[in-house]
């Protein structure tokens, strides 16, 4: 298996491997988008077809299983040059959550959701709004150097560091960590959460690769 597919049976948490799994309602609009995109931020900053061991995946807590992404949501990646060839829908289940290293959520409900299966979720379970804003609060100095200890051990760390400073590091307001739901909508609220979505992966992909955008 490489770490392209994302689909396959490699371990993280203890292995050589890092997992992120993208979470929203069905598994056809907000974590499409979000796996799609943070693949293609990945390729573009490493270089590496696999990722530097890093896997992206996404489900749904009502995934519709077996289902494309919607239309609408396979435009807004065409709009980033991102890929959404080959993708189906998942329905969330407990394997998925014991064997990501970092879970990122498109809303709380769904964050409530996957740290209410249990697994020890709770500590890499994170809205992406709310990672997006713990990251940007970490010196990245003290983070290690992705060329001498490798991608996977400096996203550990980051989960770690980011999970330490939750309590400390608020949001502002409850909606300020929420991606609402385009489901049903027009193209043009797809291209509003797509802008948002790409703009929270920004910084928690520099923070976990140690390379910033190419602009």
């Amino acid at each position: 298996m490489t770490a392209l597919d994302g689909r396959g049976t490699a371990e993280g948490i203890s292995g050589t491997t890092f997992r992120i799994l993208h979470v929203s309602t069905g598994n056809v609009c907000r974590s499409p988008i979000t796996e799609r995109l943070t693949r293609h931020a990945l390729a573009e900053r490493l270089g590496d077809p696999s990722y530097g061991g890093l896997i992206v995946e996404s489900a749904g807590t009502w995934g519709h299983e077996g289902a494309p992404m919607e239309a609408n949501a396979a435009a807004v990646l065409a709009d980033f040059g991102a890929d959404a060839a080959g993708f189906t829908g998942r329905e969330l289940l407990d394997e998925h959550v014991i064997r990501a290293d970092l879970v990122l959520t498109a809303t709380r409900d769904h964050r409530a959701q996957v740290i209410s299966m249990g697994h020890s979720a709770g500590l890499r379970t994170f809205t992406l709004k709310e990672f997006n804003r713990l990251v940007r609060a970490i010196d990245p100095l003290t983070l290690p150097d992705p060329l001498e200890e490798g991608v996977v051990e400096r996203a550990r760390a980051l989960v770690r560091a980011a999970a330490a400073l939750r309590g400390w590091l608020l949001a502002p307001t409850e909606e300020a960590d929420e991606v609402y739901d385009p489901y049903g909508a027009p193209i043009t609220f797809f291209r509003s959460v797509g802008e948002e979505i790409n703009a929270a992966l920004d910084p928690v992909v520099t923070a976990l690769t140690g390379a910033p955008a190419r602009h």
